[in-house]
């Protein structure tokens, strides 16, 4: 079903003749959200509307279609067919053409687009075209739609959208974030809850219970709806499933199967309910910046792969191959609620950071907030450190929150991303291991050794099978007898083997350390005058260290 079966076309009561809604490019793609759709290129900027969209299988031939959304299925960006079917598109005159992001370099389709006079559309590789379709559907599908199950519901109202999915399936519902912050719930009179329910929405976030997580994970992981005989004593059945726009997952719908029951077909139902419900919540994460708000989806797109450097280029409005480097930011100490606190410190980070480049780009993800920072050439990793710091002190002064900053090389061009920001992290969790609870910046070459002996040890530098027999046998025997040795020798070696700096290193008189670390030699066959012995032996216990197992 495409928006067109949705909207009357003809003489309407009064006599006066209907015709389909075409809503604004800009609002389409506000609504779905860079991690739908973005527009690579859309002639007279965004002020164009789009039709429904149709979808193309490349072995039948183009219809004529004005003013509609060509959903290309099976084109490759840098296939010769792709740019004669844009141009075919745009003699036929669709407004608009939707290609999936596949890594290729965009450049050149973007040129026939221009040439042509026609939008062109991207989406994410991983986003199925069926719902794809659907969202754009429902996206378009504006007020004159004949009246559905859920079209009475304002885009983004997930309270009313609750109560539709609860009077539909006859179950009180419940519509939850990634993190399991309540978003909307329904209260139909006459719906059964139970104590799970009543917690959840009085505390706006489902209760901690032993089994939270394999529940959501199983959920997370199946392909559709999912059903719960009972969650423990006292609790009701439910059905639940997950809400996604392709990888990309948005939240959760729970319903309870009290008195009276669900209504037969509730699986298919809240199915449907789901993919109903993605295009609402898509427009509910939008917030009062949209432009700052599409850019962080896109760094947090590109920072876990799932978009390409050309795609990033064009989202961002930045060179593909424009110096980078990414800033990782984390809380020095344990926090209590991390999304809830991430989310109130990434908007002053991100003014940090523009007030340094208007093109900055914040987001968060795995209890960081990651900074992107173009890097004009010739600037001094000194400036980086400044601004880095500058943004954690602003957080320490306006929430008291201690921040670390990671910074990581600069590289040249957005596809590289990744692997800066991988050296950001390896900087963050030296400073956690080294600055304790403080506010603490550094670059990767700050503390290169650390970040080096970080990746010998991913690399399994200390695996059984590969530490010297003394380290082995020492370690055995310290865990049998609860000895120290292992610590001793390694603070030894930290002081580069100045006794009374390592006695108070480790409180202890500097004649006791002096007689520990000739008893090692001795029960452990010790070569310390063997100055490779010394380095092999002193890495493997540093990596150790570093592992948390000694």
């Amino acid at each position: 079903m495409s928006a067109s079966d949705l909207i009357p076309d003809g003489p309407m009561p009064d006599g006066s003749i209907s015709s389909p809604y075409h809503p604004p490019l800009s609002q389409v793609l506000e609504t779905l959200g860079s991690h739908v759709l973005t527009a690579a290129y859309a002639p007279g900027g965004e002020a164009i509307t789009l039709g429904e969209p149709i979808v193309h299988d490349p072995d039948d031939p183009l219809d004529e279609r004005p003013g509609c959304v060509l959903l290309a299925v099976g084109s490759r960006v840098a296939g010769q067919d792709t740019h004669d079917l844009v141009r075919r598109a745009a003699r036929l005159d669709y407004h608009a053409v939707v290609v999936k992001d596949r890594g290729a370099d965009l450049g050149p389709l973007i040129d026939t687009a221009k040439d042509a006079g026609i939008a062109l559309l991207i989406a994410p590789q991983r986003i199925p075209w069926r719902q794809l379709d659907a969202l754009l559907t429902a996206a378009i599908a504006g007020p004159g739609a004949a009246t559905t199950t859920y079209s009475t519901v304002a885009i983004g109202d997930l309270f009313a959208l609750a109560n539709a999915i609860a009077a539909t399936i006859g179950g009180a519902t419940t519509i939850e974030d990634p993190q399991g912050n309540v978003l909307g719930y329904s209260n139909i009179p006459g719906q059964e809850i139970d104590e799970i329910r009543r917690l959840g929405i009085l505390g706006r976030k489902t209760p901690q219970r032993p089994t939270n997580r394999s529940e959501y994970t199983h959920v997370f992981r199946a392909g559709g709806p999912v059903r719960f005989d009972s969650l423990g004593p006292g609790h009701m059945r439910r059905l639940a499933t997950a809400v996604r726009a392709g990888a990309q997952l948005l939240g959760f719908i729970w319903l309870l199967d009290g008195e009276p029951p669900v209504v037969p077909g509730a699986m298919r139902l809240l199915d449907d309910a789901g993919r109903i419900a993605a295009l609402h919540l898509l427009r509910a994460r939008n917030p009062s910046n949209p432009q700052r708000w599409h850019s962080s989806e896109t760094l947090r797109a590109l920072l876990d792969g799932t978009a390409s450097e050309s795609a990033a280029a064009v989202r961002l409005s930045l060179p593909a191959s424009s110096p980078v480097t990414i800033v990782a930011f984390a809380p020095a100490g344990p926090m209590a609620e991390p999304g809830t606190t991430l989310a109130s410190i990434v908007d002053l980070i991100s003014l940090s950071c523009e007030a340094w480049h208007p093109q900055a780009v914040c987001t968060t993800a795995g209890g960081r907030v990651y900074a992107l920072l173009p890097v004009p050439p010739g600037t001094p990793a000194a400036r980086l450190v400044r601004v880095a710091t500058g943004a954690a002190d602003t957080v320490r002064k306006s929430t008291r929150l201690a921040l670390h900053a990671g910074i990581g090389p600069v590289v040249e061009g957005l596809g590289e991303v990744p692997s800066s920001s991988r050296l950001a992290e390896r900087v963050l969790r030296v400073l956690a291991e080294t600055a304790g609870t403080s506010v603490a910046v550094a670059t990767d070459e700050q503390v290169r050794s650390r970040v080096a002996l970080l990746d010998l040890a991913e690399r399994g530098g200390v695996a059984d099978g590969r530490l010297l027999r003394p380290v082995r046998t020492m370690l055995d025997h310290d865990r049998a007898h609860s000895t120290t040795h292992s610590v001793t020798l390694l603070a030894y070696f930290d002081a580069f083997g100045e006794a009374a700096k390592a006695a108070a290193e480790l409180s202890v008189h500097e004649n006791t350390l002096r007689y520990r670390v000739r008893r090692l030699q001795e029960l452990f066959d010790v070569d310390l005058a063997d100055p490779t012995e010394r380095l092999v032996i002193w890495l493997q216990l540093r990596l150790l260290r570093l592992r948390g197992e000694l």
